[in-house]
């Protein structure tokens, strides 16, 4: 009788690193679910998609938990309505388990359903440190037919900042003196802090002249500017995952540990407003989100 293959130390090893990074890939999805980075119906396509990747090896049940406001009783009330074993993994989820799952999702979170048309005002707005600012200057450097508004801000300038370019440096007096003017399309405090606002007279001015215009700003920014100009097309900026949003704030190193931890918590709360807006877009690359914003401008073609 043939002696059972031995098992190199070498091949278990491997096997229990792959194994510890197979968990480690899988509990990042997971908080990108809660903290909405990604949407469940995106997940649930990778799933089905390939039942070996991340998405297709996470339990049904640790799936459903990782939603927001999903708890454990709630788990198992979905999961007997739509007749799904507990032990199932989505990517083993059956066709009819599929189509069950999908329609709950889209009514539990509905995705946003843009717009037919283009607008010559388009807001790009996200959480912090997503990279707003980076892919607005790569779009002002690279296509100077579309019109990148300057905000004014009560904010000191970080390092290289120049006023006029980056922002207007404004104080508060006269931060004041704007709003009394009318002079802002919308302003809003910051992170509790500072506050931004964006000059109304550049922008008329450059869609007077045809321009397409980009406004780089907070969600409060964008619910007034939508709120006051119903055409303007909304974009959501999108982080590629939790880990890289808080790496990405940590590593540019402008904020001490308790202004990050704030800045965070306004992350959390910006992710979850992200439906109202007409596009989400993955700033994986700063080169690739600029150019899937320029594509919808009103004068990009598809």
């Amino acid at each position: 009788m043939a002696e059972g293959r031995v098992v190199p130390e070498v091949d278990r090893a491997a096997a229990a690193r792959k194994a510890v990074e197979r968990r480690r890939a899988r509990a990042a999805l997971k908080r990108d679910l809660t903290m909405r980075v990604v949407s469940p119906q995106t997940v649930l396509a990778r799933a089905i998609a390939d039942a070996d990747s991340v998405a297709g090896s996470m339990r049904i049940t640790d799936f459903l938990l990782a939603l927001p406001a999903i708890g454990a009783g709630k788990r198992d009330r979905i999961l007997e309505e739509l007749r799904i074993s507990p032990v199932k993994r989505l990517g083993g989820l059956g066709a009819r388990q599929r189509v069950q799952l999908q329609q709950w999702l889209d009514g539990r979170f509905p995705q946003p359903q843009p717009r037919e048309g283009r607008s010559r005002l388009l807001v790009l707005a996200g959480p912090t440190a997503v990279g707003k600012g980076t892919v607005a200057a790569h779009i002002r450097d690279h296509h100077p037919d579309i019109h990148l508004s300057v905000s004014a801000t009560t904010r000191a300038p970080r390092p290289g900042e120049i006023d006029g370019v980056h922002y207007y440096f404004v104080d508060d007096a006269e931060f004041d003196r704007l709003i009394a003017d009318g002079e802002l399309l919308e302003h809003a405090v910051v992170h509790n802090r500072s506050r931004y606002g964006t000059p109304r007279a550049p922008i008329e001015a450059a869609l007077a002249e045809g321009k397409t215009v980009l406004l780089e700003i907070d969600l409060q920014g964008a619910r007034q500017v939508r709120a006051a100009e119903p055409s303007a097309t909304l974009i959501f900026l999108l982080p590629p995952s939790w880990d890289e949003l808080v790496q990405r704030l940590v590593g540019r190193g402008t904020e001490d540990q308790e202004e990050r931890a704030r800045r965070l918590r306004t992350a959390k709360v910006e992710l979850a407003a992200q439906s109202e807006f007409d596009h989400r877009i993955v700033n994986d690359t700063v080169a690739d989100a600029a150019r899937e914003v320029v594509e919808l401008s009103s004068g990009s073609a598809r």
